[in-house]
């Protein structure tokens, strides 16, 4: 009887010693604990992020999501991808965006035609995605960039006077042009609708101007 007794009473003192008996104590492997913390949300579909004309590559991807329990923790990825800055970056969880994304790439897959922007009797641009196409005889002594907004300059070895033009274009890129004439020379102005490098290279039609 005395043995019952005494089984008994350790068998009280160890479930008194354990506070909650449906959570796992310390170091013991489990479910973690729950906090009193509310944690509903609206379900997430799409989340945009856009980023500044200055933006060409995408380095890392970092999310930060709430725990059970009301902590927050972090996940990253590592990327080195280039980016158009025109397009946001997405946020999603809705299976509709792959298709969407397929239907993006079959679309950059056809071949883009060169789009006709300005002429003159010495001078013609045209326009493929970033490249500038420039058709003329005569020759670009000096081209450079401004800023605000961000403009290309291009100066033509010819002493001729043409009629100063300005010409808003519709283009994603490329914004408007401007033509005026300068004592030997002749100016082109090209302004862009971002951020951009440049280069530069001689065709047997004139010049190619790629946007970087």
């Amino acid at each position: 009887m005395i043995k019952y007794i005494i089984l008994t009473t350790l068998l009280l003192i160890d479930l008194s010693a354990r506070e909650n008996p449906f959570f796992p104590v310390k170091g013991e492997k489990g479910m973690p604990t729950t906090s009193n913390i509310d944690l509903s949300a609206p379900t997430l579909k799409r989340a945009a992020l856009s980023l500044p004309s200055s933006a060409r590559k995408i380095t890392k991807v970092t999310v930060s999501y709430q725990n059970l329990d009301g902590s927050i923790a972090n996940e990253s990825i590592d990327l080195d991808n280039s980016i158009d800055w025109h397009l946001p970056i997405f946020v999603s969880q809705s299976m509709g965006d792959i298709k969407n994304v397929k239907q993006v790439k079959a679309s950059k897959a056809k071949k883009e035609k060169y789009t006709h922007l300005y002429k003159s009797k010495n001078i013609q641009f045209f326009k493929k995605n970033k490249e500038l196409k420039i058709v003329t005889k005569d020759e670009m002594i000096r081209s450079f960039l401004l800023t605000n907004p961000h403009k290309i300059v291009f100066d033509f070895k010819k002493d001729v006077n043409l009629k100063s033009e300005t010409k808003i274009l519709k283009s994603s890129v490329f914004k408007e042009i401007n033509i005026g004439t300068h004592s030997g020379y002749y100016r082109a102005v090209i302004t862009l609708d971002g951020q951009y490098k440049f280069n530069k290279s001689k065709k047997a039609y004139g010049y190619s101007i790629y946007l970087q």
